[in-house]
């Protein structure tokens, strides 16, 4: 307890949590990448094909997609600001999703 008797334990560093979201966001653009180098290396394996190929290359434009919508979140929350970071738009986040869904379908394309 400090003087004016609140627990130093119970108070929240508002600092952590954009701290936490910045990391999350470079988790999640790390496995984005491993999945899109995987889909190129299995699109190339046993040699090229068109639909391969195709494939990859939505792969690729997907990822670059994701890749810019998370370098852009990871900027805001790292901006020194008093206030915090905005809460991410509905756009960027419906983008993100649909990134990382189509990402996951177009992997999935090509194991089959």
């Amino acid at each position: 307890m400090n003087e004016a008797g609140v627990s130093v334990a119970g108070a929240r560093d508002p600092g952590l949590q954009p701290e936490r979201t910045r990391l999350a966001w470079r988790r999640t653009t790390l496995s984005s990448t491993v999945a899109a180098l995987l889909a190129g290396r299995t699109a190339l394996h046993g040699g090229p094909s068109a639909v391969g190929v195709s494939v990859c290359a939505v792969c690729c434009a997907l990822w670059l997609c994701f890749l810019a919508v998370a370098h852009r979140r990871i900027r805001t929350l790292s901006e020194p600001d008093g206030t915090g970071p905005p809460p991410l738009a509905a756009r960027h986040a419906a983008a993100a999703a649909l990134c990382t869904v189509a990402l996951a379908v177009c992997g999935t394309l090509l194991v089959l």
